[in-house]
């Protein structure tokens, strides 16, 4: 029996609206899939939000965390 889809930690840099003093934050999904996060609506990320970057994998949110100051 074969997987069909590896799910690993994703990680999610987005900031609250498209301002330019918009407040950036950080959420973490874990045990999904990369298609499900991309295609759904997600869960305490708002409509308004802009994405800044996507990684899949532990390391990008340690980076992120000293990148950002989150």
């Amino acid at each position: 029996m074969s997987i069909a889809y590896h799910k690993d930690n994703i990680t999610i840099v987005f900031k609250t609206s498209n301002r330019s003093n918009a407040r950036t934050k950080m959420k973490t999904f874990r045990n999904k899939c990369i298609d499900d996060i991309l295609d759904k609506k997600l869960p305490g990320i708002p409509d308004t939000a802009v994405i800044v970057e996507i990684g899949v994998g532990r390391l990008f949110e340690e980076k992120w965390k000293i990148k950002y100051k989150l």
